[in-house]
């Protein structure tokens, strides 16, 4: 099991504080390395990597537990959900490098992978109510940005391609759990464009060889996850004495994978995983939004009186629940995390760290 490295104290960051730049961040170039004996170290890029899921599959990569021989450049815009802070810790690491870059810059692209072996793409735009206002970025950074990594990867001859998908892109589900090959039907334009490009990519591998390679993850939680996603909206509120919104009636339900178990299940992809296949990656634990809810106001001291009620989203998935057998019985992957201790470190850490998440709040415009 890898571990992450350890949090530090860290001023608050920067864009600067990572050390940006554009230019080409490895050597020797893919060519020389080609020559070189078996026993090189791997060059992996990992896009979206100051984000909040990114950025933990970056520390564990790089912590005591990661693979020795791998060397890990990032590539992030650092918009409003990407932090140079998530990855102070490993700022000075040998076997790190960030480049600040658009994904969907084909020359910026390009030039980056013209030096790596393998990609993991986490990078996305992924709030749902975002996505209902104004789905142009969804669509011209999940979709037009993984074709443009798509065609730079084919290009350079970089594989894997891991491309790091959700649940949401099978919709709604009544009984039972999604497996991999159930149809896509996707209900709001963010689960679209998420789906688009994953069956971008899987077109890739039939059409040109690529070895690429899907997860599908249920909904995450954890340290470091942008305070606009349910959990970590909900606990910085409850901290402050506010009120928390519960859409509809509350009985949506969702199924929750702590952090680090989804950076354990990528990793197993990406090091056994098959070329052209899908993998769920579920946490085990499906409840309705209401007994989420219930969890989080015991963990924060807070009662019912501290819930809103407040009308449904349009398009709300009413229930999500995957299949992981697969990743279970090809990978030997399973979650480790229980929900509780989950929620309640998740809560701790967001009480230990409010220089991190306070100034956020109101970063990029937070949706009512």
């Amino acid at each position: 099991m890898m571990s992450l490295a350890p949090d530090r104290p860290a001023p608050a960051a920067s864009p600067a504080s990572v050390a940006p730049s554009t230019a080409p961040v490895c050597s020797p170039t893919r060519s020389d390395r080609k020559a070189e004996p078996v026993a090189m170290t791997t060059h992996l890029l990992v896009t979206g990597g100051a984000g909040f899921i990114g950025s933990r599959y970056v520390r564990a990569l790089l912590g005591p537990d990661g693979p020795p021989d791998v060397v890990v450049t990032v590539l992030d815009a650092l918009t409003y959900a990407g932090n140079p802070a998530n990855l102070s810790v490993v700022r000075d690491h040998p076997r790190f490098r960030f480049v600040q870059g658009d994904i969907c810059d084909a020359a910026v692209v390009d030039r980056v992978m013209a030096d790596q072996d393998q990609v993991v793409h986490f990078a996305a735009e992924s709030h749902v109510d975002r996505s209902l206002l104004d789905a142009s970025a969804f669509v011209q950074t999940n979709v037009h940005g993984t074709q443009t990594l798509l065609d730079a990867a084919r290009r350079h001859g970089v594989a894997p391609f891991v491309q790091v998908s959700t649940d949401e892109v099978y919709g709604s589900i009544e009984h039972g759990s999604w497996t991999e090959d159930e149809p896509l039907r996707p209900s709001s334009p963010y689960s679209a464009s998420k789906a688009s490009a994953e069956l971008l990519a899987l077109a890739h591998h039939v059409s040109h060889g690529l070895d690429v390679r899907v997860t599908r993850c249920s909904n995450n939680y954890g340290p470091h996850q942008f305070p606009e996603k349910l959990i970590p909206r909900f606990i910085t509120l409850l901290m402050d004495g506010h009120r928390v919104p519960l859409y509809g009636d509350g009985l949506h339900v969702r199924e929750w994978l702590h952090v680090d178990d989804h950076v354990r299940g990528i990793e197993a992809v990406r090091t056994r995983g098959r070329t052209g296949r899908v993998y769920n990656i579920g946490g085990g634990a499906a409840l309705s939004n209401k007994e989420l809810v219930g969890l989080l106001l015991e963990a924060c001291g807070a009662d019912w009186s501290s819930v809103e009620q407040v009308e449904d989203r349009k398009g709300h998935d009413r229930r999500y629940s995957v299949d992981s057998t697969r990743i279970q019985r090809e990978l030997d992957f399973v979650p480790t995390t229980g929900l509780a201790d989950g929620l309640a470190a998740t809560v701790a850490w967001y009480r230990a760290h409010r220089s991190w998440w306070e100034p956020l709040l109101t970063a990029g415009s937070l949706p009512a």
